[in-house]
């Protein structure tokens, strides 16, 4: 129960390491990482103190759990690799957008499958997590929660609403940054410099996400309080309605989510 192998040391995976070995679920030594890169493995090595291995065969061995996190091209090599070794108790974890729990039990039958949703914000410990699994995954889900609780917030969901939320929180992180970046230019062009305005922008959209979290509250109420009757904010706001702000989010993440169901 007490060792776990990740297969694919990329950011991800890297991110996912970083919060396992710093937690008290796992030890260090009892953390191993396969890749191909021994740059990957050298740095998780030396940062880390984890094991690490080029043998996908022998690294998952005696363990408990293995989180697949490898890119989709990759994972059906990879399952085919380890079908012949993995045994019957043994977890697995993936973290490949597209790829079902069904897809991925055609190739390993005989084992239980947790699919994972992390974001990039897991490099900072603030991923937003999905996990779904089938109703034979009970106590072993919970497990998964707290591994994945030590890189941000985790949320338990229905399989058939994985691609949304991948859609939803990982293609998220871009949405909000393409955000971000346009209210940097409109402070450039009120006269800040980049750096200036950036950091003003970073704070600001740093404290409306926390007043949302923290306070439990929806958007429009945190809205209303800065909002004055015939003030420069409600001018502001309702001038980006006019030229489809709210029209053009809801249609870019419904056209990622329309993608993400034709990828393989």
């Amino acid at each position: 129960m007490n060792k776990i192998t990740i297969i694919g040391g990329g950011n991800l995976g890297k991110s996912i390491i970083s919060g396992l070995a710093g937690s008290d679920l796992f030890e260090a030594k009892n953390i191993t990482v396969v890749d191909k890169s021994i740059y990957n493995l050298k740095e998780v090595e030396d940062k880390l103190g984890v094991s690490t291995s080029q043998n996908i065969a022998e690294s998952i061995e005696n363990v408990k759990w293995v989180i697949l996190c490898v890119q989709p091209r990759q994972l059906d090599a990879v399952l085919e690799k380890i079908k012949d070794i993995v045994t019957t108790d043994q977890i697995l974890i993936s973290t490949v957008t597209g790829t079902s729990i069904t897809e991925i039990n055609e190739i390993v039958p005989s084992n239980k499958v947790v699919r994972v949703m992390p974001n990039t914000g897991a490099a900072k410990k603030l991923s937003m997590t999905c996990i779904a699994a089938n109703d034979d995954v009970k106590e072993e889900l919970e497990i998964v929660k707290k591994m994945f609780d030590t890189i941000g917030e985790t949320l338990i969901i229905e399989e058939r609403l994985m691609q949304a939320a991948t859609v939803l929180g990982a293609s998220g992180i871009a949405f909000f940054l393409r955000f971000l970046r346009a209210m940097i230019q409109g402070g450039i062009q009120m006269g800040f410099h980049p750096h200036e305005a950036q950091i003003i922008a970073v704070q600001t959209a740093i404290g409306a996400a926390t007043l949302v979290a923290e306070n439990g509250t929806h958007p429009e109420r945190e809205i209303d309080k800065v909002t004055t009757p015939q003030g420069c904010t409600i001018e502001g706001l309702n001038e980006m309605e006019h030229q489809g702000l709210s029209s053009s989010v809801i249609k870019g993440v419904m056209a990622s989510y329309e993608k993400i169901n034709t990828i393989k």
